[in-house]
């Protein structure tokens, strides 16, 4: 089916005047433009969220020995966390998570100029996520929550007794969830007097925000190609892990609205 939709796309697809696709590009890009300025909105009500401060204090083994969530800031004021779904006792983290730390190296030199501190954080032993980082080349800072209530605080990781009731809380609603690990992007602020405040969170298809290569597929006339898929994302591998033609796979976490 995936095939057939690409194949529509590529030989059904309507072929018209220069003059008449300039007309439908001018319609579509006020409808741009209107989305853009929306998203312009949204942004400032997000950051007009009220805080709230971080009052336990969580332990992270790190490279540099143990930190807690203050000194992860590295100076900074501002701290995204991305969790990475990667639990004690897997043999790699998670294919779509990787897919979507794959961007990280390239923003983070940016992000560190706006006074951002990129840091991504698993459940995994410190040993077992060094080891897994090295072979997919990346070198963004990645820490381990582990013995922590860290990633459960902020909704991504579930209790036995959360799983086994068929429903968890998660991206704000309770919900059947298939996994004890979830994606996620959480953000902290770090006041001059080392006080730490939670600002804001994000989960499900919300954490595409960090998967630039979606925002790259939309332009394209296949856009995401994931209609005949079983799942969103079945098609994403580790990156070292890529076969051609690639091969549909379900995907170990497809992000929902």
């Amino acid at each position: 089916m995936n095939i057939a939709i690409s194949e529509l796309n590529a030989v059904d697809h309507s072929v018209v005047s220069k003059d008449r696709w300039l007309a439908a590009r001018k319609t579509l890009l006020a409808r741009e433009k209107e989305l853009t300025r929306l998203q312009d909105q949204v942004a400032r009500e997000r950051r007009a969220l009220p805080w709230v401060r971080v009052e336990k204090d969580y332990v992270f083994d790190t490279l540099d020995g143990q930190r807690s969530l203050a000194e992860l800031f590295e100076g900074r004021g501002q701290l995204l966390v991305q969790h990475f779904m990667f639990a004690p006792g897997w043999e790699q983290g998670c294919k779509s998570c990787s897919y979507m730390a794959d961007h990280n190296d390239g923003a983070n030199i940016h992000l560190a100029q706006r006074d951002v501190t990129l840091l991504v954080v698993s459940r995994a032993p410190l040993a077992d996520i060094e080891r897994f980082r090295q072979r997919m080349g990346w070198k963004f800072k990645w820490v381990s929550s582990h013995d922590t209530d860290f990633n459960h605080d902020f909704g991504v990781n579930f209790t036995q007794d959360e799983m086994s009731s068929g429903k968890v809380d998660y991206n704000y609603v309770r919900q059947p969830f298939p996994h004890e690990e979830a994606p996620g992007i959480s953000v902290f602020h770090r006041n001059d007097a080392g006080d730490v405040f939670h600002t804001y969170s994000r989960y499900g298809r919300g954490v595409e925000v960090m998967m630039h290569t979606y925002g790259l597929l939309d332009l394209t006339p296949k856009g995401r190609d994931e209609d005949g898929l079983d799942y969103p994302m079945a098609w994403v591998r580790h990156h070292d892990r890529y076969e051609t033609p690639a091969k549909a796979a379900t995907a170990c976490c497809a992000p929902k609205a």
